[in-house]
């Protein structure tokens, strides 16, 4: 059988002519022969079976970098394509679980909330408290160490410092939090004493020059958490067994993921995928952190950690910790070692804590 044309080739493959063109464009599916007077694509038949596959990939929602990948392996090795698709799968429904949990948690929320029904009252006379850790480890690649955290019996913080001056500025962010330990204050006032802190924290880490950090901190009233967080260190809540990321990352691929021009699998390995659109850094005027209440229940367990922990080990892997190793102590020192584990390319800074009855 001869060259098809793009029309006969489009309907063998039950594709449009349009969707062929887009995958030329794409570098997924090149036509063997263009006319180079009118421009009309010609296609082999035995190209039939890779335009099938092509198209299931996209209809399954695999990213274009990923289609070639799994495309190449197939021409040469159909179990290792196998493999790589079966892998991208259980991510999916490991990503879409962790989804349909927090979904789950705002409907029962919020429809308690149009009910006026009140969460679930702990029970009198048993007040709530934090028991926690922190760990911070240069990891194995890097020369020094500018992840910088803390905890204590009211504030939890972790700081992620880049620059010549990485270090000291990290750790500037989280000093001026610290007074905080010993400040009274009802719920109420938690987020205008954050916010006040973080000011703080911009004027000790402008003067570093070429250097700035992230911050990422929850400060304790005994019943309630207010959480402060600017660039891409994360916090985490499990509760009830569900675990949910509580942060919004300040990056350059979070805000492609939100616009849609990028998925979560294509931002692991973007070029950008580090650089920060919100930082204590040097300019003149403080990026506005995020700041947010959250009501406390006996049994949540936080987690506070710097991306050299989260881009390098799976949320699955995160939650099996976290809902597996009862002792915070413990719990931060298995989930460096799975950051070691994974290469240690970058310093990694990880707080745990439980709130608990008293």
């Amino acid at each position: 059988m001869g060259l098809l044309t793009i029309g006969a080739f489009a309907r063998a493959a039950r594709l449009s002519a349009k969707t062929l063109r887009r995958y030329d464009e794409q570098g997924l599916l090149r036509p063997v022969r263009v006319d180079p007077c009118t421009g009309y694509r010609f296609y082999d038949p035995a190209q039939l079976e890779h335009a099938r596959l092509v198209a299931w990939l996209r209809r399954i929602g695999m990213p274009l970098a990923r289609i070639r990948s799994v495309c190449a392996l197939h021409a040469t090795d159909p179990d290792a394509a196998a493999r790589d698709i079966r892998a991208y799968w259980a991510r999916v429904e490991a990503e879409t679980a962790a989804r349909r949990d927090l979904a789950v948690f705002l409907v029962d929320r919020l429809s308690d909330a149009a009910a006026g029904k009140d969460r679930p009252m702990r029970r009198l006379g048993a007040p709530l408290g934090l028991r926690y850790a922190a760990l911070s480890d240069r990891g194995l690649v890097r020369d020094t160490n500018q992840d910088s955290v803390y905890a204590g019996p009211r504030l939890l913080a972790v700081a992620d410092g880049y620059g010549g001056g990485g270090a000291r500025a990290g750790g500037a962010a989280i000093d001026a939090l610290r007074p905080l330990e010993s400040v009274s204050a009802v719920s109420g006032e938690l987020l205008n004493l954050l916010a006040d802190a973080v000011r703080l924290a911009h004027r000790a880490v402008r003067d570093l020059p070429d250097s700035g950090t992230t911050l990422t901190a929850l400060l304790w009233t005994g019943s309630r958490l207010g959480l402060v967080h600017i660039g891409d260190t994360r916090a985490y809540l499990l509760r009830d067994g569900r675990m949910f990321r509580i942060t919004h990352d300040h990056t350059v691929v979070q805000a492609m993921i939100d616009d849609g021009s990028l998925t979560e699998d294509e931002a692991g390995s973007h070029p950008q995928r580090a650089m920060l659109l919100k930082a204590l850094d040097g300019a003149d005027t403080p990026a506005e952190p995020d700041l947010r209440l959250h009501d406390a229940q006996a049994g949540d367990r936080y987690l506070l950690c710097s991306d050299g922990l989260f881009t390098v080990v799976p949320e699955v892997e995160l939650r099996r910790v976290a809902a597996g190793v009862a002792d915070p102590e413990q719990a931060v020192r298995e989930l460096i070692a799975l950051a070691n584990e994974a290469g240690g390319p970058d310093n990694v800074g990880c707080v745990v804590a439980d709130v608990v009855e008293l």
